[in-house]
């Protein structure tokens, strides 16, 4: 054998070995497959129940950051918007399987995937947008985007998330905050083709409005998607290789959502904690991974990225979670609760019409980022004080 071959071969060896959470990921889920109904059936014990939590959130969380880890890999050699939008999907990809799993498998539970989806919302539009704006102010004072494409993001964001968790509590052809068998088939059919037709725009016909503006580059900024960008990164992996990690690692969470949805729903009834509190966690669960790529981008004055990561996951979100577990509602007969209370509602106007204004200049600063930081704050008050 050549020494070309026994480098090559050490090399992939290597390279698998530092994918050891792999295997504790099937592990937990095998594990939890077996004995889950028996060791979840009775956490008043508080250390027990510690265990339980603490280990099903290190194993999802383990396996959220190396989904997001690949599916940057992938980015670095597919390019933008390209990789942005495998993160962002990859992201959104856990959400949709943690809520359709706790859907299908788990006691009812209506307003899991509203609570969800309002989190996500509140947690990227005010906690990460102002998050990103305010370090990427601090460090480079002001920073600059392409306008187009924040303004198609919210093009489509804007009206999905009114009609899928406001307009609920408007109708009348079903009772409460819910949509009917003939408006949840049609807002179902609308959000996926209306997103569909997002990504022909996004990845073919206006590829530019969601890359780093000219003069940037001109600049000596590269977009990282070259040279530059697969440096910084470390990898070099091959699609494939990193394509099917993103899968494997994205499998083990289907069974462990549903698992982690029963200590968060223990601990939240033994401390009296509002109800709202478990899609907040579910939601935090989901974007921390993405949350660091986004901060990080910004902090490196790459402000394009970030908000392609940001925007993007809150149009993915919502159109494609609101499709979902609308299809799983009429499949099962599980009711499904979209519209927000009167204060959520109007928390999440509030929030569309403050990015509106953020998205009216392609240079941002440090108090943009401190106006959504203070709504997020507004929002984590509401979750405890009603």
């Amino acid at each position: 054998m050549s020494s070309d071959a026994v480098g090559i071969k050490s090399s992939n060896f290597s390279a698998l070995q530092r994918e050891w959470l792999l295997g504790a990921a099937f592990a937990t889920t095998a594990l939890f497959l077996l004995f889950g109904k028996r060791w979840l059936g009775d956490l008043s014990n508080p250390l027990w129940f510690a265990l339980m939590l603490v280990w099903l959130f290190a194993v999802i969380m383990g396996s959220a950051f190396a989904v997001v880890h690949h599916a940057e890999s992938l980015a670095v050699r597919l390019g933008e918007p390209l990789g942005t939008l495998v993160l962002t999907l990859s992201v959104i990809g856990i959400e949709v399987m943690m809520i359709s799993a706790v859907m299908l498998t788990g006691e009812g539970k209506p307003a899991l995937a509203r609570d969800t989806m309002f989190g996500i919302v509140m947690i990227v539009l005010n906690g990460m947008v102002g998050l990103s704006l305010l370090l990427g102010g601090l460090r480079h004072r002001e920073q600059e985007y392409n306008l187009q494409g924040a303004n198609a993001f919210l093009t489509l964001i804007v009206p999905l998330t009114v009609l899928g968790l406001v307009l609920p509590n408007f109708t009348k052809a079903s009772a409460g905050p819910t949509l009917s068998t003939f408006q949840s088939i049609f807002l179902a059919i609308m959000s996926i083709g209306i997103y569909s037709l997002f990504l022909i725009i996004q990845n073919w016909r206006h590829r530019e409005y969601f890359m780093r503006p000219a003069p940037s580059v001109a600049a000596g900024q590269p977009w990282p998607g070259g040279a530059a960008g697969g440096a910084a990164h470390g990898e070099a992996g091959s699609l494939a290789y990193h394509g099917g990690l993103l899968v494997l690692y994205l499998l083990p969470l289907v069974v462990l959502a549903e698992k982690i949805a029963l200590p968060i729903d223990h601990g939240i009834e033994v401390l009296h904690a509002p109800l709202a509190l478990g899609g907040f966690l579910v939601a935090a669960l989901i974007l921390s991974p993405e949350s660091l790529s986004a901060t990080r981008a910004a902090l490196a004055n790459d402000l394009q990225r970030s908000i392609n990561i940001l925007l993007g996951s809150v149009l993915a979100s919502i159109g494609l979670t609101i499709p979902a577990v609308l299809t799983i509602g009429l499949i099962t007969g599980k009711t499904v609760i979209l519209g927000l209370d009167p204060a959520d509602s109007l928390l999440l106007v509030l929030t569309l019409a403050v990015c509106a204004l953020t998205f009216t200049s392609n240079r941002t600063n440090v108090l943009l980022g401190a106006v959504h930081l203070l709504l997020f704050l507004a929002y984590m008050m509401l979750i405890f004080e009603h």
